[in-house]
């Protein structure tokens, strides 16, 4: 009986705080990270910077950031509950412009050398040239 009072409850929802659709949608562990990501201006709604307590509407675009990567996605369903990832999938449709640039920024990385491998501190002979190399300049 519960189970259906939720869906009923899910399928009139007009509007939803920004902070808890991220969360719901799972691209924040916690809605406190989601409202920390807003804040921090990296989460846009249709363009522009936007709080933690912005209404989401089904329809609106929303460009995040994770870690290296940037996505546009497109709100599909809205949710106030946090389910498995199969569901949370079904609230959002990732645009197909963010695909190829996220696949695309991912293989400049994996092509971009690591940081430079250091054997640690530098010795006697290793100083005397970043010396004559910095007196050079």
């Amino acid at each position: 009986m519960r189970k259906q009072t939720t869906e009923k409850n899910s399928s009139d929802l007009q509007r939803v705080r920004l902070d808890k659709w991220l969360w719901a949608a799972r691209f924040y562990k916690t809605r406190a990270i989601a409202k920390h990501a807003i804040d921090g201006g990296k989460v846009y709604c249709e363009g522009s910077r936007t709080k933690p307590s912005k209404e989401v509407e089904t329809g609106m675009e929303i460009r995040l950031r994770q870690g290296f990567d940037d996505k546009t996605v497109i709100v599909k369903t809205l949710s106030e509950h946090r389910g498995g990832a199969p569901a949370a999938q079904l609230l959002y449709e990732e645009t197909q412009e963010s695909i190829e640039q996220r696949q695309k920024m991912a293989d400049q990385r994996k092509a971009a050398p690591s940081l430079w491998p250091s054997s640690g501190k530098p010795n006697k002979k290793d100083r005397r040239l970043i010396h004559r190399f910095k007196q050079r300049e």
